[in-house]
């Protein structure tokens, strides 16, 4: 039995769409997760860190 051109378009698009907010939720949810806010506070704050003041 061989799908056809329509079935094969919904079924791509489907998981597509389904993978990317599958995606997305992981993401959000591993910013916001706890654990990884010291992490994150640090990366923040080390790009200011190596700086003396402001350019004169």
């Amino acid at each position: 039995m061989d799908p056809g051109h329509d079935t094969l378009v919904w079924f791509s698009k489907s998981f597509g769409l389904f993978y990317l907010i599958a995606l997305s939720i992981t993401t959000v949810v591993y910013a916001y997760w706890p654990s990884n806010q010291k992490a994150f506070d640090h990366a923040a704050k080390s790009v200011l860190h190596n700086e003396d003041g402001p350019w004169r």
